[in-house]
């Protein structure tokens, strides 16, 4: 049985020539602009984006124009329909039709989220407060704090989601934000902090431009080539840990490493690994901008060799240097080692554990309920030392400078809203880092009263 927000019978009456004509006037509107940029057609977002993200960007032009008027007869393409096919459609199909008809495409801000029930949206650009939002599926995936675009429209004495619903990241909200306030004010005697809903309805292309430009940008930067280092390897993060032999002393495994003469002591228990050529004389020919760090000296770092606890650990950024540097630490070490564990690491499981100064050794017996307590006290110690300390996201201004004003306030509020929605974001919703809460800091910058 058909759902109430069943549209094909629309859609198959959009074959028409004189709605089709209309309907890619809109469409022109919402995906010239990044086609015409990025010399692409529509089935090229297919091909990079997936089939699911082009119906969705197909949906927010095809629900932009339904909302319009056009020189045609009838006018508009849904009350069109209704008079002609609308005996076809149940009464619930018939009044979603209606209230897509007058919906405005906004940009919320959710929170409260009850999976598989209902979130809270606030709206960015008309202002007002939260809303209780009735939605079943996007639940299970949104996290508090997350940004999305899309039509909000009454349904039988509940709020709904439209079909097309476009998901943004903080930087892109904030740039689609300044532009629209940017467009309306050539229009505006006086620059509104919020925008009226006819306003909106006039400039809803401009979400599917700023989202598919975003995204676009995001999907080529991860499409590139794999990442390699100045001897072009592939770059595979090697830790090689050599457990140290019974009756073995860091004093004596020291002095042997002090024979390796491309080893370069740096503490009493750690030691760079250096290629003794000039670095600018020993890059590999195409693997372009080299990853490695370069000492003062210009000698290239190859990896880093660390007594710690009972092993000696190194670190290297490819298959072919861990092995090199296995093989002298083997031959300098001899019998005060024992044969070596290796971890892998891709670029990719790098950056899903981050950030590795959140964490402590796991690689204990301690319970995973201390284990959470030694972590969230670490980060509590982090965080507040943050708080004295200049914020990019904030001018450059400490969170309690910025939180003296209005306007500072509100940025503050921003700033902590986007640590707590990437900390949700984490890979396993459950790890320590996931579970860590910034209620304190809102109540410690006097912003509490604007979180919602």
């Amino acid at each position: 049985m058909p759902s109430y927000n069943d549209l094909n019978g629309l859609m198959k009456f959009l074959t028409r020539p004189e709605w089709s004509a209309c309907f890619q006037s809109v469409f022109d509107a919402h995906f010239g602009p990044a086609l015409d940029a990025e010399d692409m057609v529509f089935d090229d977002i297919v091909d990079i984006l997936g089939e699911h993200w082009a119906l969705t960007l197909w949906g927010c032009a095809f629900e932009d124009f339904l909302t319009q008027n056009f020189a045609v007869e009838g006018g508009n393409f849904v009350d069109e329909y209704l008079k002609r096919r609308g005996w076809k459609e149940s009464a619930q199909t018939k009044a979603y039709m209606r209230a897509l008809r007058i919906s405005v495409m906004s940009l919320y801000e959710v929170s409260d989220i009850l999976p598989g029930e209902s979130f809270m949206a606030r709206d960015l650009l008309r202002g007002g407060e939260p809303i209780t939002v009735t939605e079943g599926t996007a639940t299970k995936t949104l996290k508090q704090w997350d940004r999305i675009a899309g039509r909000i429209v009454p349904m039988m004495g509940r709020n709904v989601l439209s079909g097309s619903v476009l998901p943004f990241t903080q930087p892109a909200a904030d740039e689609l934000i300044e532009d629209l306030r940017f467009v309306l004010k050539k229009r505006q005697a006086d620059r509104k902090r919020f925008v009226r809903s006819e306003d909106l309805k006039a400039e809803a292309s401009m979400f599917t431009v700023a989202w598919l430009f975003d995204t676009l940008t995001r999907s080529v930067a991860a499409a590139a080539p794999e990442m390699r280092n100045s001897d072009g390897d592939d770059l595979l993060f090697h830790d090689v840990r050599f457990p140290v032999a019974s009756g073995a002393t860091d004093k004596r495994i020291a002095a042997r490493l002090n024979t390796i003469t491309t080893l370069e002591q740096a503490s009493p228990t750690f030691w760079n690994w250096l290629r003794e050529e000039q670095a600018e004389d020993n890059q590999a020919p195409g693997t372009g901008s080299s990853i490695d760090s370069i000492l003062e000296s210009g000698l290239r770092v190859l990896g880093n060799v660390e007594i710690k606890g009972r092993f000696v650990k190194l670190s290297a950024n490819s298959a072919r240097r861990a092995s090199s540097g296995a093989d002298l630490i083997r031959h300098a070490l001899g019998d005060l080692v024992g044969p070596p564990l290796t971890e892998i690491r891709t670029v990719e499981q790098l950056m899903a554990d981050a950030p590795a100064q959140d964490q402590v050794e796991t690689g204990s017996d301690i319970p995973p309920e201390i284990y959470e307590q030694v972590v969230h006290r670490h980060m509590d110690r982090q965080y507040r030392d943050t708080l004295d300390q200049p914020v990019g996201m904030l001018d450059n201004k400490t969170p309690r400078q910025m939180a003296k004003t209005a306007k500072g306030r509100e940025k503050v509020a921003n700033w902590i809203k986007y640590l707590e929605n990437q900390t949700a974001k984490r890979p396993n919703s459950a790890d320590t880092v996931a579970t860590y809460s910034f209620d304190w800091m809102w109540h410690e910058l006097g912003v509490a009263d604007l979180r919602r």
